[in-house]
């Protein structure tokens, strides 16, 4: 999302890159870790949940196939 600064005439081209900005419709996966332990790999996903404006949930897949929820935040 690009913005002008305020008080800037009309024209001269479009103004700078302000913010990014990206579509997450619901049931997303967004970040996927492998190569740690569980307890990192939760805590790790707690903290960044924590910093996310919209509420998230951990999926982890089992050897049986089944998915199994938690919800975080």
């Amino acid at each position: 999302v690009s913005g002008k600064p305020a008080e800037v005439r009309m024209g001269k081209g479009k103004g700078a890159v302000d913010h990014w900005a990206a579509r997450c419709h619901p049931g997303r996966i967004l970040f996927e870790i492998d190569g740690v332990a569980d307890d990192v790999a939760r805590e790790a996903l707690r903290l960044g949940a924590a910093k996310l404006p919209v509420r998230t949930k951990v999926v982890t897949r089992l050897d049986a196939g089944v998915a199994h929820v938690e919800h975080v935040a």
